[in-house]
């Protein structure tokens, strides 16, 4: 049995289907379910014994100890987090308590667990803290890619919320001899991504016929990782990831915000055309975010090293692939983008006009 926090959320729920379409071990899944846990992601697993799904916040102390009591997990995986840049813009309290207390409070429940166990269950136990790139700060064009010994500088409240967080679960290994791993992954993609991130939103955008909002020049870089090839890097990671150890989950696919939504526009262009003309005529420009990074990029040598790990898809078969889910589930599209999102939307993007 293995626990994970965030189950419902867009990497959560990815990692979910894709464990236990790969094997039996059960999984107890816990999720707030906030505006971006669906549990229509799961519904596929909704009568399948090896999932049950309990909702319950990872800062409620009582509920954690008592699902640690109930059902023994041998590891911990969270994803549970605050995680958008822009939210955590505009309200940072929610992130602070998700990703710093929730993650302090998780941290504690599991140690309070494992001090209990046997010496063997002690030592095979893991806490896998699931982060991200955007801790390491930004990046100059010809800077070298962030590597696991990269220093810490984040420029968001989501981003210094995530390394306070990372900077807890290593306190607890050193001091506490926690078995712990943390992964610090690029940008993610792929289906079931809340549709207020680039990609599906400019799906969504493009064919609702509305403008793909493109922050500042375009020329921002990110390094992208498709969700699927990051649950395979965690599955590596959680079964011979050494203690103590970060490992950088990266794509090697460094591209610019741009060139993303125009390469994006010319996949619909191929699979869903229009009348006439191309998506690129919806491209807009809007002012950029407060503290926008300008470059991302992950060093992921070490996992190939180390663990054997890298990606099976490029950029381009990642996005067609992701493409075509996002055609082939309208229903899922309609039942997130609820009034709640919907006004987020517009509170975000009216004031980039």
């Amino acid at each position: 049995m293995i626990l994970v926090t965030g189950g419902a959320g867009f990497i959560g729920a990815n990692f979910v289907l894709d464990w236990l379409n790969a094997s039996d071990e059960a999984i107890v899944n816990v999720d707030k379910l906030t505006y971006a846990g669906n549990l229509g992601t799961l519904k596929s697993l909704r009568d399948d014994p090896r999932h049950l799904f309990v909702r319950a916040d990872i800062c409620d102390r009582v509920a954690l100890d008592a699902l640690f009591a109930e059902h023994k997990p041998r590891a911990v995986l969270n994803f549970a987090a605050e995680s958008h840049v822009d939210r955590s813009i505009h309200g940072p309290a929610d992130f602070v308590q998700t990703n710093v207390v929730g993650t302090f409070t998780l941290l504690e429940a599991a140690r309070s667990y494992w001090s209990a166990l046997s010496d063997a269950d002690k030592v095979s136990f893991r806490f896998l803290q699931v982060s991200t790139d955007e801790v390491f700060g930004s990046l100059d064009a010809a800077d070298a890619p962030f590597s696991e010994t990269s220093t810490f500088a984040p420029n968001s409240p989501y981003s210094a919320t995530k390394a306070g967080s990372d900077h807890l679960v290593r306190a607890y290994q050193h001091t506490y001899r926690l078995p712990t791993l943390t992964t610090n992954c690029s940008n993610n993609y792929g289906p079931y991504q809340f549709p207020e991130k680039l990609i599906p939103l400019m799906i969504a955008n493009a064919l609702g016929g509305k403008p793909l909002p493109v922050y500042g020049d375009g020329q921002n870089v990110r390094d992208w990782l498709y969700v699927v090839d990051h649950c395979s890097a965690i599955r590596e990671v959680l079964a011979r990831g050494v203690p103590g150890e970060t490992y950088n989950v990266g794509g090697w696919n460094e591209k610019k915000n741009l060139d993303v939504v125009q390469t994006l526009c010319d996949v619909l262009d191929t699979l869903r055309p229009k009348a006439a003309g191309s998506y690129r005529e919806q491209i807009t420009y809007v002012s950029d975010r407060p503290g926008h990074d300008r470059r991302y990029a992950i060093d992921a040598r070490k996992l190939e090293r180390e663990l054997g790990w890298k990606p099976a898809e490029t950029f381009e078969t990642g996005l067609a692939k992701t493409v075509r889910w996002y055609l082939g589930h309208q229903d899922w599209v309609d039942e997130v983008s609820s009034g709640e999102y919907r006004k987020w939307v517009e509170t975000n993007y009216s004031q980039r006009a």
